[in-house]
C-alpha cells in the first residue's frame, strides 16, 4: 500500500505543476513521469504478491470445504477482501498508465472552464475534466460506417479549435484518438475503405485532424491514435452487438512536446 500512497502524492503534485502552465514545469512533468513509471512497476509487483496470497487462501478454503471446517466463512471473507484489494490495484495501474500514455491530463482552471462551457448543451460532445478529454460521439460526428464527417461537425470542431488556439490553450498539444465498438464491418463497400475497426478508428481520427488543421491548429501540435474496439469505456452487448458509447473520438489535451 506504500506505493499507492506515493502515487496519490505524485498525482497531487502533477496537478500543481500543470495548473501553473509554465513551459519549464511541463519539462519537469516529464521527469516526474519517470517516477510514476517506477511506481507502476512497484504496483505490478504488489499485484503479483496479492495474486499469490489469493491463491493460497483459495486453497485453504477448498480444503476447509472438503473437511467441513468451521473457518469457511472467515476464509470466504478473506478471499473477498483480497479480490477487492487486487481490483483496486489493477484499476490504479490502469489509471496511471492512461496518464502516462497521454502525458498527464490535469488542465489549468481557465482552460478547463472554457472546455466545460464548450461541451455544455452540445449533444455530440462531452468533456471529462478529470482526464482532460473532449469526447465526440461518433454516431453524431460521422456518417454511419464512414470516416466522412457529418455537416454538423464543422461548427462544433471550429469552436473547439478556437479554444485550443486561445491564450489559455495554445501551450497544449492534441492527441486525437479514434475508438469503435466491437461490431464487425459487414458492408463490402465499407470494408474496401476500412478493412477493420482499427482502420475505421484511425481514419476517423485523421478526418478530425484534417478538419482541425483547416481551422488553424498547427500540424506539429497534433497526432492521432486508432484503438479500434480495444478500449471500450462501457461493456459491449454480447455477440459483437456493440454499444454506441464506445463509438467515439477523443481529443486528449496534453502538455506541449509530450
Amino acid at each position: 500500500m506504500q506505493s499507492v500512497k506515493f502515487s496519490v502524492l505524485f498525482l497531487a503534485s502533477a496537478a500543481f505543476i500543470l495548473l501553473t502552465g509554465c513551459e519549464e514545469e511541463y519539462k519537469d512533468l516529464k521527469v516526474r513521469n519517470a517516477t510514476q513509471d517506477k511506481l507502476i512497476n512497484e504496483l505490478r509487483s504488489e499485484v503479483q504478491t496479492t495474486k499469490l496470497n489469493l491463491y493460497q487462501v483459495e486453497r485453504q478454503l477448498d480444503a476447509a470445504k472438503e473437511t467441513g471446517g468451521v473457518e469457511q466463512d472467515a476464509l470466504k471473507q478473506k478471499v473477498t477482501a483480497i479480490e477487492e484489494d487486487l481490483a483496486k490495484k489493477k484499476a490504479l495501474i490502469a489509471s496511471m498508465q492512461q496518464r502516462l500514455l497521454f502525458g498527464g491530463a490535469l488542465l489549468p482552471v481557465e482552460l478547463s472552464t472554457m472546455l466545460e462551457d464548450f461541451a455544455k448543451n452540445r449533444e455530440m460532445v462531452e468533456y471529462d475534466a478529470e482526464q482532460g478529454v473532449v469526447r465526440f460521439k461518433s454516431d453524431l460526428l460521422f456518417e454511419r460506417g464512414s470516416d466522412e464527417l457529418a455537416p454538423a461537425a464543422g461548427d462544433v470542431i471550429k469552436a473547439l479549435c478556437e479554444i485550443l488556439n486561445s491564450e489559455q490553450g495554445k501551450n497544449f498539444d492534441i492527441i486525437i484518438a479514434g475508438h469503435t465498438d466491437d461490431m464487425r464491418i459487414s458492408r463490402a463497400e465499407t470494408r474496401l475503405a476500412h478493412p477493420t475497426n482499427w482502420h475505421l478508428a484511425a481514419h476517423r481520427a485523421i478526418s478530425v485532424l484534417n478538419l482541425m488543421e483547416s481551422n488553424k491548429i498547427a500540424s506539429e501540435r497534433m497526432s492521432i491514435r486508432g484503438f479500434g474496439e480495444y478500449r471500450p469505456i462501457v461493456p459491449n452487448e454480447p455477440g459483437n452487438k456493440g454499444n454506441p458509447q464506445n463509438r467515439r473520438v477523443e481529443i486528449h489535451i496534453v502538455p506541449k512536446g509530450l
